[in-house]
């Protein structure tokens, strides 16, 4: 599909730095770059928070504008912009991907991943209630709780100090607090 007349124009308007012409670019292909960030993500397996997308959002929309919008300017037409767009889009997300990646430990993107995808694993802050539900467990289980919720350590190194899988540690604080907040709750 060759280039159409409403993007050669954006593209014009960009390039020539028209008011208004960036926010009109941005407006367009937003979403197409929002599309590229999950489905990169989605196939790497990797999940993303609103912060994390937001980030590589950035990242491409930055890649495109550096270098008086040097990408822009590479662009011959011979696609539609939106295909040129979703390469250069898909390249910046693996790039920053791969870099983040690398600069963590391999260990703590499980961790990592595994809390995002719980959503519930938030760390119990007021030592009373933790003492008072450590009263109700015992052994390992009560291990767990200390560790991760009065100690502060990650599942990582719970998992390692228990002898259990990394991936068996937030499953085991969640049920053990669905445990303990029904054990709570008045009869009714």
């Amino acid at each position: 599909m060759a280039l159409s007349e409403i993007d050669r124009s954006l593209l014009d308007r960009c390039l020539a730095r028209k008011p208004r012409a960036w926010e009109d670019f941005v407006d367009r292909f937003m979403g197409l770059v929002m599309h590229v960030i999950n489905h990169t993500a989605q196939c790497r397996s990797i999940l993303l928070s609103t912060a994390d997308r937001e980030d590589l959002a950035s990242e491409v929309m930055l890649a495109i504008i550096n270098d008086d919008f040097a990408v822009l300017r590479r662009f011959r037409g011979e696609s539609s912009l939106a295909t040129y767009l979703t390469v250069i889009s898909r390249r910046v997300v693996v790039h920053k991907l791969l870099e983040s990646r690398s600069a963590t430990p391999l260990g703590a993107v499980a961790e990592n991943a595994f809390a995002a995808d719980s959503g519930d694993e938030q760390r119990i802050t007021n030592r009373e209630e933790v003492e008072r539900l450590l009263g109700q467990l015992h052994g390992s289980e009560a291990q767990v709780v200390r560790m991760y919720h009065l100690e502060g350590k990650s599942y990582q190194e719970i998992s390692r100090t228990v002898g259990m899988s990394t991936n068996s540690v937030g499953p085991m604080l969640s049920r053990l607090r669905t445990r303990l907040r029904g054990a709570n709750q008045p009869n009714a």
